[in-house]
């Protein structure tokens, strides 16, 4: 699966209650697209003001000047810092700024459409945030009785996941 004719990569939401291990199974997925050889991304959704580029540097200070982008590149790493007045979802995301990639992991996005797979584990004590209606596809848990209807994988099922969402990223 190769992303070079330009498309848009697919998009597949890692949601979850807080502490219910959605980085730590994003990074475990990309970890094992990656051997495979893809090229993964990930869309990170944060609810608190986050500092994107320090103050007083050159690119910060394209910005507070009026650059709608400001791009910082390295020998071997890129940052980019760009306004976003619209288009927030992962989708959109990744059509404007991903092409070239394979598939997109966005982690966060529980209001988002798109197919999502939610983590739901026993000892958070809070239920589901998502139901099929918003686009669930399948649960990562330890309780059989959650969405009985919809796939479930145990966390260490990575493999399983991985396949899963192969299958749909075509």
């Amino acid at each position: 699966m190769s992303n070079v004719s330009g498309k848009t990569p697919p998009v597949f939401n890692i949601v979850g209650n807080s502490g219910s291990g959605k980085t730590t199974l994003v990074e475990k997925l990309i970890c094992e697209l990656s051997s495979r050889g893809l090229r993964v991304a990930t869309i990170k959704r944060a609810d608190h003001r986050v500092v994107l580029d320090t103050p007083g540097k050159d690119s910060y200070r394209n910005k507070e000047a009026g650059a709608v982008m400001s791009m910082l590149v390295t020998s071997s790493q890129m940052q980019l810092v760009a306004d976003l007045t619209e288009g927030r979802e992962p989708d959109q995301l990744a059509e404007r700024f991903l092409e070239g990639t394979d598939l997109v992991l966005a982690e966060g996005f529980s209001q988002s459409p798109g197919p999502k797979i939610e983590v739901v584990r026993r000892e958070c004590g809070k239920p589901p945030r998502c139901t099929s209606e918003d686009g669930l596809i399948a649960i990562v848990t330890d309780m059989d009785e959650v969405y009985p209807q919809l796939p479930h994988f145990a966390f260490d099922d990575i493999n399983g996941i991985v396949e899963f969402i192969l299958q749909r990223a075509v």
